[in-house]
């Protein structure tokens, strides 16, 4: 993490000079182009929807096409405007890897700010790649298997005082892995959940939250504490307990640029399938680094971001991060972590801070991400 925060620092002092030094000027070109750009995303945005065309790409979908509509509003008391935004995106997507995507979303803000619900359901047919289990991948270049899952989750959590929420989370997955590679690690049958999986666990989540902002806090911490637990009496066909600590504190530094932190830890006991074990890697966590190349029973990511505008509703990102997976805590060392870094674009598409991404990453690979919403 000192080596994280020792290579921030280093950017940011870069970046003190970065607005001098590209002294963009108002031009007539240049403000009709960002002009046009603010025309289209009203044209495809009505009073309560907005229409988006989705262009993603990350290596493990490769190029996706598809659309989302998202609805950002106040619920119930319009008039109370320390109320946080609620929202509703819907996405459909489709991926040159032949994955079909549906997901819907709520996150509900009501009664001042002290109740909160969020729920969530996503079905896929999700053609993916198994490299096996441990701090070393088994396969250097995976297995291809395809799965059709259906995914809900559902959390109510009330303020009990200042920035501190308490609630219940339920949680159900269902798995059909209708291919796998004849002879490979998932059809040999060793791997728990080669053969699909049933999940229905209950658990308890603290959080605390003081951030300023919701889609772009500029200071605060994020802080959850998730305890969940997959019992066989609640229908669930694999028995096992997973707890999962993410820390964030966002600082404002200077006036306009936030340097954004995350402290993620999982860790997993019991009999788990391979799906719902710890793994690092993705859009999310260690951009860079292929999701699910790295998984085992536990694993720790950090993670810190200095965002900075640039002009108008366009902003730039440097990141750095470094994480590893481990069976157990005595195999948790300095020498076993992973290190990656990058930089990426933004543009906001609304008042409230949503926001287009496309991030450049180094990790075991050198990726693309090209997406919505900040990574944390």
């Amino acid at each position: 993490m000192f080596l994280l925060l020792f290579a921030i620092l280093q950017f940011e002092s870069w970046a003190q000079s970065l607005p001098d030094t590209l002294n963009i000027e108002k031009s007539s070109v240049l403000d009709r182009a960002f002009d046009l750009g603010d025309q289209v995303i009203d044209f495809i945005s009505g009073e309560n929807w907005a229409f988006i065309p989705i262009v993603v790409y990350s290596p493990e979908t490769s190029l996706g096409l598809g659309v989302r509509a998202i609805r950002v509003f106040q619920f119930k008391d319009q008039e109370d405007t320390s109320l946080r935004p609620s929202s509703l995106p819907i996405t459909l997507l489709y991926t040159l890897n032949r994955q079909a995507i549906f997901t819907s979303e709520v996150n509900l803000w009501a009664n001042e700010n002290k109740d909160f619900f969020n729920a969530r359901i996503e079905l896929s047919d999700f053609p993916f790649r198994f490299y096996g289990i441990g701090q070393q991948p088994v396969l250097d270049e995976g297995e291809f298997y395809s799965t059709r899952y259906a995914y809900l989750h559902v959390l109510f959590q009330r303020r009990v005082t200042n920035g501190l929420y308490l609630g219940g989370r339920y949680e159900f997955r269902v798995d059909d892995i209708y291919e796998k590679m004849e002879g490979g690690l998932l059809d040999s049958g060793n791997i728990p959940g080669s053969n699909g999986q049933r999940l229905s666990g209950l658990g308890m989540v603290l959080s605390h939250d003081t951030r300023d902002q919701i889609f772009q806090p500029t200071k605060g911490w994020f802080s959850t504490l998730t305890l969940m637990g997959f019992p066989a009496w609640l229908g669930s066909n694999f028995t096992f307990s997973q707890y999962t600590f993410d820390i964030r504190k966002y600082n404002l530094v200077g006036k306009q640029k936030v340097l954004a932190l995350q402290s993620w830890w999982n860790f997993t006991s019991g009999d788990a399938p391979f799906q719902h074990i710890s793994l690092i890697g993705g859009s999310e966590r260690m951009r860079g680094f292929f999701e699910g190349r790295f998984r085992d029973r536990h694993a720790m990511v950090q993670q810190a971001e200095l965002r900075l505008p640039i002009y108008r509703n366009l902003g730039m990102v440097f990141f750095g991060h470094a994480g590893q997976v481990f069976p157990d805590l005595d195999s948790l060392r300095f020498s076993n972590m992973r290190y990656g870094t990058g930089l990426g674009f933004r543009y906001r598409l609304n008042k409230e801070g949503l926001n287009v991404r496309l991030d450049l990453a180094f990790g075991d690979q050198r990726a693309f991400y090209f997406g919505l919403n900040e990574a944390f």
